[in-house]
């Protein structure tokens, strides 16, 4: 694969540790005393902060791109491919650089998850909810990449090798902010394609409440790698709570993705995150994740229900079920003319196709729930 290199001086300096607006009541960084590599905290793990219902806290998110084994774990090398100098690389990324964190292969994810931290009054059976207040970007540019037979092509893109019947290639490629809000990726011969940026967090969640560290990779009735592109800047994510405190913890940052996530990974670029964290105990909250059991969202203008399954066909009928006992729950208009509307007026989206698990979700106008 060629390599396109990039003029370094176009980018913006990168936003390290401690500098810029920090909005956050809370500051949480990326290092080894936040960070777990590749699975998801457990009931037993200690808060690396906790902060009080209705309050804001900032990370540092970092992405893994760059860092990982496969890709030979030295970001001064993986960058300077494309022309980055190591001065335009991240500080927490250069001081992660060579450490495992305690990374378990197969098991363990490829995601640079922090947390968790503890909200005061969130107990089990109550509902969390994240507001994304604001994300800004860390970097000018970062990663797509494709890689162990994972992605929506697998066996196609990258091939199998023909001897060994193993997926060796790891395709990384580069991708850039071209000017506000426009991403850019330039292929062979130098000829470009832009695309509009929706940065996001692919991956927030409360703690599982029983069981061994998760993966990162599949997401779950905890949240974790949804990778729903709708939940970027105010959107909100409700999470039923499985563990006094919640357990928020967040991670694989992306400045856009379209929904599918057909290779395996979107634009994966480190944010500084600033979100909301609010315990909702009341009846209709706590009625509603006893409905669901899982995560639901919420945009200024859409409803969001989410469905995950090991086939797109299982996740969209889980999607289904859940979006007509959610509608049917607030409108109580039946589960028959609810099925019927859902039909008539909702959009039903792969979220991602490539995470283990793989999810769809259901967007509805919110307006149209309304009596």
């Amino acid at each position: 694969m060629t390599v396109a290199p990039i003029d370094p001086s176009v980018l913006p300096a990168p936003l390290h540790t401690g500098t810029g607006a920090i909005h956050g009541s809370t500051y949480v960084t990326a290092g080894p005393s936040t960070l777990r590599w590749g699975r998801l905290p457990t009931a037993d793990d200690a808060p690396v902060a906790a902060i009080g219902d209705g309050r804001t806290v900032t990370f540092d998110t970092v992405s893994h791109e760059g860092l990982l084994g496969d890709q030979g774990a030295d970001p001064v090398a993986f960058f300077g491919r494309w022309g980055i100098e190591p001065d335009q690389l991240l500080d927490d990324v250069r001081d992660l650089t060579g450490s495992s964190l305690g990374r378990e292969l197969p098991h363990d994810g490829p995601h640079a998850v922090i947390g968790p931290v503890s909200v005061a009054g969130a107990r089990v059976g109550g509902v969390l909810c994240i507001e994304t207040v604001e994300l800004t970007p860390r970097l000018g540019y970062g990663i797509v990449s494709n890689r162990h037979g994972r992605g929506v092509l697998s066996g196609e893109m990258p091939a199998v090798d023909p001897v060994t019947e193993e997926h060796h290639d790891v395709v990384s490629v580069l991708a850039t902010v071209d000017a506000p809000g426009r991403g850019r990726i330039v292929g062979d011969g130098g000829r470009s394609v832009g695309f509009d940026l929706r940065p996001f967090l692919g991956l927030v969640g409360v703690t599982p409440g029983d069981g061994p560290a998760r993966s990162s990779t599949p997401p779950g009735d905890h949240g974790g790698n949804l990778d729903i592109r709708h939940l970027g800047t105010g959107s909100r994510l409700f999470l039923p709570v499985q563990v006094d405190g919640a357990g928020l913890y967040v991670g694989d940052p992306h400045y856009a993705q379209g929904n599918g996530e057909v290779a395996l990974t979107a634009f994966e670029a480190p944010l500084r995150a600033t979100l909301r964290a609010s315990v909702l105990s009341g009846r209709e909250a706590r009625a509603l994740g006893s409905l669901l059991s899982s995560p639901w969202g919420q945009t200024d203008t859409h409803t969001i229900v989410v469905g995950l399954g090991d086939t797109l066909d299982e996740a969209m009928r889980t999607c289904v079920r859940r979006a007509v006992a959610y509608v049917d729950h607030v409108t109580g208009i039946g589960r028959p003319e609810t099925l019927a509307f859902l039909s008539a007026a909702a959009d039903f989206e792969i979220s991602q196709a490539v995470n283990l698990v793989v999810g769809v979700h259901c967007t509805i106008r919110t307006r149209d729930l309304q009596p």
